[in-house]
C-alpha cells in the first residue's frame, strides 16, 4: 500500500516532538525531585487576617529569596484556612498528596495547628509552627516533626500576667476566646496569678469566632470586683474587648486591661490615644536593635509599610532555618524525612535578624528571649510604627516553660 508523502513528511516531523516529550518529563521529574515546597497555612480573611495573613506569606518568601543563592530551588504557595480545623486539615491533605509540599509554616489558630500537627505526622512532613499560642504543642501534643518558633501561651502568662500581678493586679476576671488558644491562655495565666498569691474570681467564655460585641462580659467583669480583667483572646477579639472598656470607662474607674496577646497590629489598629499603656508581651519588635530594624527595611519593600509582628517575623525565621537544615543534609533526603529535617533543625543554632541566636530544644521549643513592652502616649510617638517602649528583658532559658514540666513524650526523662 502506498503512503502519502504528506503523512511520510508529518510522521517525521511528529517524531523529534515525541522523543523530546519524555526528556521534558525527565527534566520536570528533577526539577520537582530538587525543589522544596513550602506552604503558608493561616488566616487570609477574618480576625487574623492583620498580624500573621498576606505579610506572613511575603516574609516566607522573603527568606527564600535570600536563601536562593544555595542552590535550592524553592516554592512556597498560600491558602486560607478560615480558622477551620476541617477546612485546614483538608487543605494540607491535598498540599501533600497532590501538590508535593513539603513543610507547613504560619499555621495560626490552636484548634487548626493540633489538628494539623497531627496529619504533619502521619505524612512525615514539617510543620513551622510560627503564629499558634498553646503551649500544648511543646507540652502532651508534641510531635517529632513540628517546631514551634515565635511565643506560647506560657510565655505570655509569665510575662504579662507576671508583671501585672506584680505591679499590683492581684484579683482577676477572665474574658476568654471559647476555643484551643483562649482556653490555654487562661490556664497558664491563672497558673502564674494564683503561684504569686493572687486570686482569680471568675471569668467567660465567649463564641469563637463571630463575636463583635463584649459588653456584657465586660459588665460582668466590671461586677466581679477584680482589679484585672485578663484578655484571653487576639486579633479583632482584643481590639474590640479594648475600645468597649474605653467606651465604658472601665479604666478611668481603675480596672487593669491585661491584653495577654497583644501585637503591633492591634496597638496599630486601636491608636495610641486608646492603647496607651497597655502591656503586652512579644518576642520581637522591629525597632528593637539594628538587626530587626535592618530585617524590617526589607520586609516591608515586599509587604508594603505596615507594622510588623511577631508571627510574621517567625514566618521568615523559621523558612530561614528550615532551609538551613535542608541544604545541610541535601534535598533528596529532606523531601523524604520530615523527621529528619526538624532532627537537624535542632541540632543547628538558629540565628536570624528577627530573633538573634537561639536554639531548638527536643521537644520543638524555639528559645530566645521575651520582650515585656508597654505602648507609647501620642506626644511620645515619633512614628507611625514608633508604638512600644521596653519595659524588661526575659532571657532565652526563662521566658518559656522548662522542659520537663510540658509532658512532651519527646523528652527524656
Amino acid at each position: 500500500m502506498a503512503i502519502e508523502r504528506r503523512n511520510l513528511l508529518a510522521g517525521a516531523a511528529a517524531a523529534p516532538i515525541a522523543a523530546a516529550l519524555p526528556l521534558a518529563g525527565r527534566r520536570a521529574r528533577a526539577q520537582a525531585a530538587n525543589t522544596i515546597r513550602i506552604g503558608v497555612l493561616n488566616d487570609q480573611s477574618g480576625l487574623y487576617r492583620d498580624p500573621t495573613g498576606p505579610v506572613s506569606v511575603a516574609c516566607a518568601r522573603l527568606a527564600t529569596q535570600e536563601f536562593a543563592a544555595r542552590g535550592i530551588n524553592v516554592e512556597v504557595i498560600a491558602a486560607d484556612h478560615q480558622n477551620k480545623p476541617d477546612v485546614a486539615v483538608n487543605i494540607a491533605r491535598q498540599w501533600f498528596d497532590r501538590d508535593g509540599v513539603d513543610a507547613i509554616a504560619d499555621v495560626g489558630a490552636s484548634s487548626v495547628a493540633l489538628a494539623v500537627a497531627d496529619l504533619v505526622r502521619e505524612k512525615n512532613r514539617v510543620m513551622l509552627n510560627t503564629s499558634t499560642a498553646t503551649s500544648d504543642l511543646t507540652g502532651r501534643a508534641c510531635t517529632p516533626n513540628t517546631v514551634h518558633w515565635t511565643y506560647d501561651t506560657w510565655m505570655l502568662a509569665k510575662s504579662t500576667g507576671g508583671a501585672t500581678v506584680r505591679a499590683g493586679g492581684d484579683t482577676w476576671f477572665f474574658i476568654t476566646a471559647d476555643y484551643a488558644f483562649g482556653h490555654a491562655l487562661e490556664r497558664d495565666t491563672a497558673n502564674f496569678v494564683r503561684q504569686a498569691g493572687g486570686r482569680v474570681l471568675g471569668g467567660v467564655r465567649t463564641p469563637f469566632p463571630g463575636t463583635t460585641d463584649f459588653s456584657s462580659f465586660l459588665l460582668q467583669a466590671q461586677a466581679s470586683g477584680a482589679k484585672v480583667i485578663g484578655l484571653a483572646n487576639a486579633g479583632g477579639d482584643t481590639i474590640n474587648c479594648v475600645k468597649q472598656a474605653a467606651e465604658f470607662g472601665l479604666t478611668r474607674r481603675g480596672v487593669k486591661l491585661a491584653a495577654l496577646l497583644m501585637v503591633l497590629t492591634d496597638v496599630h489598629a486601636l491608636g495610641l490615644r486608646t492603647a496607651q499603656g497597655l502591656v503586652c508581651s512579644e518576642s520581637f519588635y522591629w525597632d528593637l536593635n539594628d538587626r530587626t530594624r535592618a530585617f524590617a527595611q526589607r520586609a516591608r519593600a515586599v509587604a508594603g509599610q505596615v507594622p510588623l509582628t511577631m508571627h510574621q517575623a517567625g514566618s521568615y525565621a523559621a523558612v530561614l532555618h528550615y532551609l538551613k537544615a535542608v541544604a545541610d543534609m541535601g534535598v533528596a533526603q529532606a523531601k523524604a524525612d520530615g523527621r529528619a529535617v526538624v532532627a537537624r533543625m535542632k541540632a543547628m543554632p538558629t540565628d536570624d535578624d528577627c530573633f538573634g541566636p537561639g536554639r531548638i530544644r527536643e521537644d520543638g521549643r524555639k528559645l530566645h528571649p521575651a520582650y515585656l513592652f508597654e505602648v507609647k502616649r501620642p506626644e511620645e510617638s515619633r512614628g507611625p510604627f514608633d508604638l512600644y517602649k521596653l519595659l524588661q528583658t526575659t532571657p532565652a532559658e526563662e521566658a518559656f516553660r522548662p522542659l520537663g514540666e510540658g509532658g512532651c513524650p519527646l523528652v527524656r526523662s
